[in-house]
């Protein structure tokens, strides 16, 4: 038995990209949300380890990702659903986008922690609504009331 031939990486990156392609343009608003929150996470972790080692590219590489993630999930809170609540999220985006700013200037792991702990906690509520939306979907319909004069 002879083992397989290793594919070119590039291959590995095209199919990659054709795969979240794939993902992205048949993804719920919820499931794109939740792949927002993902790479902000994923940004943040990167930023993390990378102001850890020293490696001060890699603290720009990932921070940058996670604040412009961050930036996208905040211009595209939808106010007119639940005004007060998209107001509170708001809040929450901006304080998360500055911090991460502070953190390319200050050069803070443990900043960067807090933010991964806010962005983590965004997630498992996200998750959470997720599949409340999904059992009032699948949920039956409600018997209707008749009233009968």
């Amino acid at each position: 038995m002879t083992a397989p031939t290793p594919r070119p990486a590039a291959t590995l990156s095209a199919e990659a990209g054709s795969y979240l392609r794939t993902q992205v343009l048949t993804a719920t608003p919820e499931q794109l949300r939740l792949m927002l929150l993902d790479g902000a996470i994923k940004g943040a972790t990167l930023g993390r380890e990378a102001l850890i080692a020293g490696d001060f590219e890699g603290v720009f590489r990932g921070i940058s990702q996670a604040r412009d993630i961050v930036l996208e999930l905040l211009t595209t809170i939808r106010a007119d659903v639940a005004p007060e609540l998209a107001e509170k999220v708001k809040a929450l985006y901006s304080f998360i986008f500055k911090e991460l700013c502070e953190v390319s200037v200050h050069k803070d792991p443990a900043r960067v922690g807090r933010i991964l702990e806010l962005l983590r906690f965004e997630r498992e509520t996200w998750v959470m609504l997720m599949d409340r939306l999904a059992q009032e979907r699948h949920a039956p319909p409600s018997p209707s009331v008749s009233v009968e004069a």
